[in-house]
């Protein structure tokens, strides 16, 4: 009954579905690889960059307009027309800056999460995997164009790929190993304290089983005796 209690540790990933599967999966401290955190990271980064690449042009453009339109109108003292022009340039931050966000978070998202993906898969991170998520995020945001669109998507998908690519596998160079090598290596080394650990536990059972058996041989062969 105590040796059933005892399992064996679950086997490492081999295939490449079962490594993106694991991909995406808490442990037991329910805790996502590091992979899976960096996306949501970079989604954050990419649509606060967004926001502010899309909304202070159109900031600063709307309150010019603003006050280039509006010397005709009569304000109640200069501090309520410069409330009004940062209104005016507020509303275009937020519509504007919302616009490029969500695309830029998307992009980001869609690209990452291709890369990581074939990264896993393959179980191994190069500049190819980069360039096919690249080109893959750049043809989904174009394909709607078109024929035409669709090529000039993958287009400049490879060409964001690329170099986005060589720039974090230098990152990873200066780091000494790429976040997939850094992951199966973690694994590997928690699997082999697992078992380490259930062989333990099962010699340390199997011991306290044979000697209750030992046990519970010398007490039947004194009672046969006494008998």
């Amino acid at each position: 009954g105590a040796q059933a209690g005892l399992r064996r540790p679950a086997p490492l990933p081999q295939t490449g579905w079962e490594r993106l599967s694991d991909l995406w999966r808490p442990d037991e401290q329910q805790r996502y690889p590091e992979e899976a955190v960096n996306i949501a990271k970079s989604a954050f980064t990419a649509g606060l960059v967004g926001w502010l690449y899309g909304g202070l042009p159109a900031f600063v453009s709307a309150r010019k307009a603003f006050v280039e339109s509006s010397h005709g109108e009569i304000f109640q003292s200069r501090a309520d027309a410069l409330q009004s022009a940062h209104r005016a340039g507020l509303r275009s931050f937020i519509r504007y800056g919302w616009r490029w966000s969500w695309r830029v978070a998307a992009f980001a998202t869609i690209f990452n999460v291709v890369s990581t993906g074939l990264s896993a898969y393959r179980d191994k991170t190069t500049i190819s995997n980069f360039a096919a998520a690249g080109a893959f995020t750049g043809a989904l945001f174009r394909m709607h164009l078109g024929l035409q669109g669709l090529v000039g998507g993958i287009m400049f998908g490879t060409a964001f790929g690329v170099p986005a690519g060589g720039l974090l596998m230098a990152m990873y160079g200066l780091a000494g190993e790429t976040l997939q090598e850094k992951r199966s290596r973690e694994r590997r080394e928690l699997y082999e304290q697992k078992l380490a650990e259930w062989q333990s536990r099962l010699s340390m059972t199997e011991i306290l089983g044979q000697t209750e058996n030992n046990a519970q041989g010398k007490s039947e062969t004194e009672r046969a005796r006494e008998l």
